[in-house]
């Protein structure tokens, strides 16, 4: 289920919890209700290409001394939780808890999301949950936000080394091309201007090091020469940022004569 900005603004906190507290974007509390140990996908950033859908948990811990009786998430996009650009609700109302002792309990809520469900490319970067909890005492607690988190555009990096074989001392053009994943066209695309490394795996080694780091072209691509030593393989390799994770294309292996 998606929330647009306008409906949020409005109910998010509403829609977050099903306490019998005021829809304000703003933590509130009451008693020792606590959340804590929140972490989305296992620790790692959602990563999306262009079709796919795709679901991920989140998993955290709520605590009261008279017990938990009903915890949730919620994930939202935008500068703060009372001017969110979007947001998305899990796929169950509430989290399914497992009780750890008589005040605490582990829970998991999962999401699905996905640029042909509800992503656009405007969406990418980082993300944050809001999440609620309440006691069997109707202590509660809201968080608008208790992690922040990335929802990635897939990336993808190619290297094609010629000529092959070469001579020693020769030069060697290394070409290829950065993409990612376009969610409002569906279609990856050329990522231009970025930093790519060159790098250089001799025959016989397990390790790349770095030759040189250039730019992509405004449609992503790569072109480099290198003068020709040894035989091994070449590859670009891309750091990633906020939107985009890191790639690293396969290794094409050059002769040296």
């Amino acid at each position: 289920m998606r929330i647009r900005a306008s409906a949020a603004a409005a109910t998010g906190a509403l829609a977050l919890t099903a306490l019998a507290a005021p829809a304000a974007q703003a933590d509130a509390y009451r008693g020792d209700t606590k959340i804590s140990n929140v972490v989305v996908n296992g620790g790692k950033p959602v990563v999306l290409g262009t079709t796919a859908k795709k679901t991920f948990t989140v998993a955290f811990t709520a605590t009261d001394s008279s017990g938990v009786n009903m915890a949730k998430v919620m994930m939202w996009h935008g500068p703060f939780f009372g001017k969110m650009d979007y947001g998305i609700l899990p796929n169950t109302a509430y989290a399914s808890c497992t009780k750890v002792n008589a005040a605490t309990v582990k829970c998991k809520q999962t999401f699905t999301v996905g640029p042909t469900y509800n992503l656009l490319n405007t969406y990418a970067g980082i993300w944050k949950l809001s999440a609620s909890a309440q006691g069997k005492d109707f202590d509660y607690v809201l968080k608008d936000n208790v992690k922040s988190f990335r929802i990635q555009r897939n990336s993808t990096l190619t290297a094609a080394a010629t000529p092959k074989p070469v001579k020693k001392g020769a030069i060697v053009t290394v070409k290829g091309r950065l993409s990612r994943a376009n969610w409002d066209t569906r279609r990856y695309g050329g990522y231009g201007s970025q930093s790519v490394k060159l790098q250089f795996r001799k025959k016989g080694s397990t390790t790349y090091t770095t030759v040189k780091t250039i730019k992509a072209d405004a449609g992503g691509n790569l072109k480099t020469t290198v003068k020709a030593s040894v035989s091994g393989y070449y590859r670009y390799a891309f750091a990633g940022n906020t939107t985009t994770p890191a790639a690293w294309a396969t290794g094409d292996y050059v002769t040296v004569k």
